[in-house]
């Protein structure tokens, strides 16, 4: 009987241990998925496409250098004055080096780098850190923080 239940509690845990990671799998395609798309709408210069991988909250936090930006449209604004207004350009943005480690069902956090490549040949570059949350439409970024060289 003893062999039933260690065999029975073994073959749980390997289930329990295969559904954690397939769960875990999953998380990390669909943060690089939210990932993928805002490197393909910033590269349209479509930066409320970009936008729409942040969590459209007046609690959205974006921290760069010592400034810190609170909620979506501020955020968007931002991005907006720094790479559309006069004298700004986009560039081609590339992202690298993602680690996408899950904390909970509902949870990520993302490390990684960042680089522009702009028309006069500069790139830009830095290193950024995401915490991403799983609501009903979706990964959203909830806190951005990112650093540039």
């Amino acid at each position: 009987m003893r062999t039933v239940f260690a065999s029975i509690a073994f073959v749980l845990s390997l289930s329990l241990g295969t559904s954690a990671q397939d769960s875990n799998a999953q998380i990390k395609a669909a943060v690089r998925d939210v990932l993928v798309r805002q490197q393909d709408a910033w590269n349209r210069h479509d930066l409320e496409a970009f936008m729409s991988g942040y969590w459209n909250s007046p609690d959205l936090t974006f921290f760069s250098g010592a400034n810190v930006t609170t909620g979506w449209q501020d955020t968007l604004e931002r991005y907006r004055k720094r790479y559309q207004s006069e004298g700004h350009e986009m560039g081609k943005l590339q992202f690298s080096d993602l680690q996408v480690t899950p904390l909970a069902s509902d949870a990520a956090l993302v490390r990684g780098a960042w680089k522009l490549t702009m028309k006069d040949g500069k790139t830009p570059h830095g290193l950024f850190t995401l915490l991403f949350r799983k609501f009903p439409d979706g990964w959203k970024i909830v806190h951005d923080h990112t650093s540039a060289e």
